[in-house]
């Protein structure tokens, strides 16, 4: 098994876009990059502490690569907007990459680097790409969120967008129980 550390806003839209692939074993809401240890989510939403609410993603790569995993975090997000994320404004919903490995590293880059050669946004890309600092889990409440409250209108109007997304563009990706 290997690790994914993803920050694309509001950890619950990014747990629930991953949790269903095929091969992903575990999705866990937390933080990183931040400068105090074992954040609580009051202190992270206050913009103070540097964190950013990311997931850890513990994948197996014979059935989905890091590419893939790649692939699906910059589309379901957009990469282009420094410290925010739709209405979710606030250092703590940066677009970041932490790698757990130099070929993390440079997947990353080299993703980073197609797209806006590309000119697949239309504003260049602003994903931090840094080496994965220590991740601290999210309290209990934050964990698997989506499908606990799907029902709420945050995860109506934001998340479930963007599940349904993951659902079109990736639906053989999916368990079969997800699709």
């Amino acid at each position: 098994m290997e690790h994914a550390t993803f920050g694309a806003g509001c950890f619950w839209c990014v747990e629930a876009v991953f949790q269903n692939l095929k091969g992903v074993e575990k999705v866990v809401s937390g933080y990183a990059g931040g400068r105090i240890k074992n954040p609580t989510y009051r202190e992270v939403c206050s913009g103070m502490t540097g964190h950013a609410e990311v997931i850890d993603i513990t994948f197996d790569p014979a059935i989905i690569s890091y590419e893939e995993l790649l692939e699906i975090f910059f589309k379901t997000h957009d990469p282009t907007t420094l410290n925010r994320q739709g209405n979710d404004t606030g250092t703590q919903y940066r677009s970041v990459i932490y790698y757990n490995s130099e070929e993390q590293h440079q997947l990353a880059e080299q993703w980073k680097k197609t797209l806006n050669d590309k000119h697949a946004f239309p504003n260049p890309i602003v994903t931090e790409i840094t080496a994965a600092p220590e991740f601290y889990p999210a309290e209990d409440y934050h964990q698997n969120y989506f499908n606990l409250h799907g029902h709420e209108p945050y995860c109506q109007f934001v998340a479930k967008p963007k599940v349904d997304k993951v659902k079109a563009l990736f639906g053989e990706k999916l368990r079969s129980v997800a699709a």
